[in-house]
């Protein structure tokens, strides 16, 4: 399936490929797969390597040898030969060897033009835990995600309808095809973008009563036993995983600001924050900071001990929440329908590299996320359904006067009153 990520990997082919490329994103979002398309396909000689598979390449990074000896030993062992300026090198699971990824440095550094692609599951999480010397600065680092909703109609072949979306953003002018994209909107809150839960719902005819729901269940259960893989003990892997479970349900609250509390009686930042800094690594979750002074750039301004925290598929929240389809997809109103419009909403935004702040004014009014183009800094409220009246903008409107607000929401494209309105399934127009 077509990735948008692709892109990625030909600017730095085109522009970068001197410096090794080091792709980070959770485990099981398709960069094995993409990596090696573009490996395939773009270069002449390719060398796979899985370090998960390979203990012997391993013990060749963990030798203490000169980096020249290194290589050498490690053609023997692939029984090929690196070529320069030709061969391309994948090294996947990198982070099962640190002393691979300090090697980066060396394949940067080398008078020989060596291409290194490497990547890895839990990749965040062993940077930030990094006990050798990481080679800042000889490696570039590119994160990847799961497929947002224009990458999931283009799966399934709707390449013209995200063509007309883009139309009708750039115009503003209501689309013809608002109800199908709506439906195919609630479709990929079920499903979301875990491509192997894209590939068999296309599978299966795009039949959702056909579609293997055990698939995103089971990449959860993946995710748990990389706790225990990938954690200092036991006792972290539990606190994580209590983290975790805990994020549908405070997402449910009016005040979605995650509380340790919510997590247990008791629970305190002391006792929870390496637990959350853990899941954020692993881009398991997103985290979304609380921004107190309206000025750019709001970085500056973002406190990082108030925020909210994110699934990072909507299609896994789903599944976390265990909701029926049909209270999705024939537009019910249920408890959790706000948070996972507002949930999808920051999966695209971090999809295409918006950072996630928030803002409120005590009990008078809360605005979603908060995006800082060149229009400035533009409040963006997250509607569920079409019921945009909206209290909050107003506040804002009237505190800080913004250019323009954006409300997402059912409603079709319009701009009035200052306010856009950008459907639901357009959000990935924002950039």
């Amino acid at each position: 399936m077509k990735r948008k990520f692709y892109n990625v990997l030909m600017e730095w082919k085109n522009n970068n490929i001197d410096i090794p490329l080091m792709v980070v994103g959770a485990r099981q979002i398709g960069k094995t797969y993409i990596i090696n398309e573009f490996c395939k396909n773009e270069f002449d000689d390719y060398i796979y390597i899985n370090l998960m598979e390979k203990t012997s390449i391993v013990k060749i990074f963990e030798e203490d040898s000169d980096f020249e000896t290194k290589v050498k030993k490690l053609e023997l062992e692939l029984n090929k030969k690196i070529i320069p300026n030709q061969t391309i090198v994948f090294i996947d699971e990198i982070q099962e060897s640190e002393k691979a990824i300090s090697s980066l440095k060396a394949f940067c550094e080398s008078n020989i033009k060596y291409r290194i692609i490497c990547a890895g599951s839990l990749l965040g999480v062993k940077i930030r835990r990094f006990n050798s010397s990481f080679p800042v600065g000889k490696v570039q680092i590119e994160f990847m995600h799961p497929m947002d909703f224009e990458e999931f109609l283009i799966a399934l072949n709707k390449q013209m309808w995200v063509d007309e979306i883009k139309k009708c953003y750039n115009s503003m002018e209501e689309i013809s095809i608002h109800d199908k994209l709506l439906d195919m909107y609630r479709t990929y809150l079920c499903i979301g973008g875990m491509p192997q839960a894209v590939l068999d719902y296309k599978n299966k005819n795009e039949d959702i009563l056909l579609w293997n729901k055990n698939i995103l269940k089971n990449i959860v259960i993946s995710y748990l036993a990389d706790m225990n893989r990938y954690t200092l003990n036991n006792n972290e892997s539990v606190k994580i995983e209590k983290v975790y479970n805990t994020i549908p349900s405070a997402l449910a609250k009016e005040n979605k600001r995650f509380k340790y509390v919510d997590i247990e009686h008791g629970a305190n930042k002391r006792g929870f924050e390496s637990a959350i800094d853990w899941l954020e690594s692993s881009e398991m979750v997103y985290k979304c900071k609380y921004i107190n002074k309206i000025e750019p750039p709001l970085k500056v301004y973002a406190k990082d001990d108030i925020f909210k925290l994110y699934i990072s598929d909507i299609g896994i929240l789903t599944s976390l929440l265990d909701i029926s389809f049909s209270e999705i997809l024939l537009n019910q109103n249920f408890l959790f329908k706000g948070a996972i419009a507002e949930n999808y909403v920051a999966q695209a935004f971090v999809s295409n590299n918006i950072p996630l702040y928030y803002w409120n004014s005590g009990n008078k009014a809360e605005i979603d996320f908060l995006l800082y183009n060149s229009d400035g800094i533009i409040p963006v409220e997250v509607k569920a359904g079409d019921n945009t009246q909206s209290k909050s903008l107003n506040v804002f409107k009237e505190k800080y006067n913004p250019r323009y607000c954006i409300r997402i929401s059912t409603k079709n494209f319009g701009f009035k009153n200052d306010i856009k309105s950008i459907p639901l399934y357009a959000t990935f127009c924002l950039k």
